[in-house]
């Protein structure tokens, strides 16, 4: 080739699927041999990471998957859904007006968490204590990206998210076993340790941050945090969508039509100028 592209077949380069007329293989395995053998989990694992994990940890991966379901039509993602909706989408458009909500804020702090969690676990691996790494990175977080810490914080669940301890019960337990190290978990209830001295108040561990612990955990990187966060919300999304196809309703914004929104602009002009 000297460095060109040869045909067509170059335009794009793939190790996840090879395929041919009644074959199909997917990160080299058939795929007759993965159906019946290999659970939903293990099969992201393996489209996303290229290998398939041990039962232990898919069984891990999947509490966390289910975990972050759904949380309601006050969600704006679950809310885009419904109403996406009543004007008329199916559920594909459906759960793309809604999917294409979760971002930085909505969504995204589940990778923000990894990241966080990274930087204390490199100052520790650097011979840095826990306790001086922690607040130093909280502080580098709150200067160089935002003051929010993610993952931690939620404006329902006070003082727990009943999501949080039960997940990181979970990771515990794999650590015991020796699916995982712990190591992040520690560093978890370190952030949640050290927020609730400096609010003097609780500050619960939400879902992005307890599901950020198993991710980082199992070794996936931050920005794939995002997308199994995405993965995942979608189960809750095509579930309001198809609820709301069922229930029925035309054009339903975010409020009912009885209720007005703050006018800020200026006063009503006088058509004669008085």
């Amino acid at each position: 080739m000297n460095g060109t592209q040869n045909d067509v077949s170059d335009w794009w380069k793939t190790d996840i699927i090879d395929m041919v007329p009644g074959e199909i293989r997917l990160r080299g395995h058939p795929i007759e041999e993965l159906i019946g053998n290999v659970t939903f989990p293990q099969m992201i694992w393996l489209m996303t990471r290229g290998d398939i994990p041990s039962k232990a940890q898919a069984e891990l991966l999947e509490c966390a998957l289910v975990a972050a379901v759904d949380h309601g039509p006050q969600a704006p993602s679950i809310a885009a859904s419904r109403m996406a909706v009543t004007c008329g989408l199916g559920l594909n458009g459906a759960m793309a007006s809604a999917i294409n909500m979760l971002d930085d804020i909505h969504g995204g702090a589940g990778e923000q968490a990894v990241e966080l969690y990274s930087w204390i676990d490199n100052a520790v691996q650097a011979g840095q204590t826990l306790e001086t790494a922690v607040p130093e990175m909280i502080d580098r977080w709150q200067t160089e990206c935002t003051k929010f810490v993610p993952g931690f914080g939620h404006r329902f669940h006070k003082p727990v998210d009943p999501r949080a301890p039960r997940l990181l019960g979970l990771v515990d337990e794999a650590a015991l076993a020796g699916t995982v190290s712990g190591r992040y978990a520690e560093i978890g209830r370190a952030i949640q340790h050290m927020l609730n001295t400096r609010k003097g108040k609780p500050v619960p561990m939400n879902i992005d941050g307890a599901t950020a612990v198993i991710y980082a955990e199992l070794g996936f990187a931050g920005p794939l945090a995002r997308g199994l966060f995405c993965l995942s919300r979608s189960v809750g999304i095509i579930a309001h969508a198809w609820e709301q196809m069922n229930q029925g309703g035309r054009n339903k914004g975010p409020t009912p039509p009885s209720y007005r929104w703050t006018y800020s602009g200026p006063s009503p002009i006088d058509p004669k100028g008085d």
